[in-house]
Formats: C-alpha cells, sequence, structure tokens
C-alpha cells in the first residue's frame, strides 16, 4: 500500500499545474491532501472523480478559501471521520481518518503559529487532542498512521539553518517537543526509520525567498506510525523533484 501525503496549497491551483498527471503517473493507493483552499462545491469535479478513486473532504468551516484537507483513496473505507470532538478543532477543516479494518489512517493539516506566535497555544493543544484521541484507538487495538503536514521540524537536522530559527514557529522548543512526546510514547518518524542521518532533504520551501532554488527548506511533512506497524513498513519517500505547491510529497509504502 503506497500512502502519500502532499499539501497541495490550493486544490484549484494545483489542478492547473499538472496535479492529474502526477496521480496517474505515481498511482498511490491513499492520497492525502493538506491545504485544499475550498469548499466541497469548489473542488473541481476532475479531482472530485478520479477514475479508481473513492474521494472525501472537510473543509474549513470558519473561513472560506482556508485550510482544508481531502483523500483520494482506492481502497474502499470501512468508516471516513473528519472530526475528532473538539469544536475549535473539528470546523477549521484540518482532520481526516480512513478506518479500513483495524488501521487508522489519518491526513492532518497541523496549525501553524502564525504571525508573531499568536496561534502557538492553539496548536499545542491541537497537537495534544489529535494524539489522546489517537492513543484511545491504540488502546482499543487499532494500528495507526498519521501523515499530513506538521508544521514542525523536529531536530536540526531536519531544516537547512536551525539556529536562524530557534524563535521561529515550526522550530520552537514547545512544538518540538510535542513531537519528542511522540517517539517517548512509542511512535515512529518513519522517514528516520530508513534515513536517520540524511540531512538536506525537505518537504516544503519558502515561495518568497525562492529558498527551493537554493535547497534552503523545512522537513515538516511526516508519516508518523505506531511501532505495531513497523513490521508493515517497507519504505519511505520524499519526492522532492515534484513541484507545483511550496510542498513536496512525502510518502511510505506499507504491507496492511
Amino acid at each position: 500500500m503506497k500512502v502519500i501525503s502532499f499539501n497541495v496549497n490550493g486544490i484549484r491551483a494545483i489542478m492547473k499545474k499538472g496535479f492529474l498527471d502526477y496521480v496517474h503517473q505515481t498511482k498511490p493507493d491513499v492520497l492525502f491532501l493538506q491545504e485544499t483552499k475550498a469548499d466541497e462545491d469548489q473542488i473541481p469535479e476532475d479531482v472530485r472523480a478520479v477514475d479508481g478513486y473513492h474521494t472525501f473532504w472537510h473543509s474549513c468551516e470558519r473561513k472560506k478559501g482556508y485550510s482544508g484537507v481531502g483523500v483520494l483513496t482506492r481502497i474502499q473505507p470501512d468508516n471516513v471521520c473528519t472530526k475528532i470532538g473538539v469544536e475549535d478543532i473539528d470546523n477549521e477543516g484540518r482532520v481526516i481518518e480512513v478506518q479500513v479494518g483495524d488501521l487508522s489512517l489519518y491526513g492532518v493539516y497541523f496549525p501553524n503559529g502564525s504571525q508573531g506566535n499568536k496561534r502557538v497555544p492553539y496548536k499545542l493543544a491541537f497537537y495534544d487532542a489529535l494524539f489522546e484521541r489517537c492513543e484511545q484507538q491504540r488502546t482499543d487495538g487499532r494500528r495507526i498512521v498519521v501523515c499530513g503536514d506538521y508544521n514542525t521540524a523536529h531536530h536540526p537536522i531536519d531544516l537547512a539553518r536551525p539556529k536562524e530559527n530557534e524563535k521561529t514557529t515550526g522550530f520552537l522548543p514547545e512544538e518540538r517537543v510535542k513531537l519528542d512526546e511522540l517517539v517517548e510514547k512509542g511512535w515512529l518518524d518513519s522517514f528516520r526509520e530508513y534515513y536517520p542521518e540524511t540531512a538536506e532533504k525537505y518537504s516544503y520551501w519558502d515561495y518568497f525567498t525562492k529558498a527551493r532554488e537554493r535547497n534552503v527548506g523545512w522537513r515538516i511533512d511526516y508519516h508518523w506510525i505506531t511501532q505495531d506497524l513497523r513490521p508493515n513498513l517497507k519504505n519511505a519517500f520524499i519526492q522532492d523533484d515534484v513541484t507545483g505547491s511550496d510542498h513536496c510529497p512525502v510518502g511510505i509504502i506499507l504491507n496492511p
């Protein structure tokens, strides 16, 4: 099973940049999208009805053209959830969960700390609420993948300029500790399982500074998995040659 996550920075915009060609060439079994920036009725019909895929969407209820997630899946889900039971989270269009048997696949658009770090408290509360749900599901025997744009680089190796960004949202100590907590609870960063010391491999580059041309990037898109899925994990990858967004797709190969 090939599970890919891609922050598209606007589904309508990326449709004009070869997105469907990417889908047909890559043939993911499950493709999670973040930052669709569209109400469901604004999502182009061509992507809502891709041949061979079931599609599901969760848009922001509070603000048009903001946030939004979706999933294209070849596998018919047993259930699809877009709410975790916290109103402040559920109405921002940030979470979509696909359940297949005892496997839960989450596609998540984690909040950014925003200018002046003013949304960092909301971001930290989001981490806590989402993974509290996941921990309960683990107790119930579910195996879990949480992929998406985490908006946090974990270690200095995960961004080009760690020193310069120590006080910048995305690399603040209080944000990074949330990923430390995942490690303590037995979650695995799938990419680091295969490439523990690989540097200069990023998934996001700032548009305005043309950072991609210089590979001044951040690795903030992940697939974190529960430890019981490690025997099923066959590979992890970053498709940094794929353009069209300020992020690139990241993925795993999972033998379910």
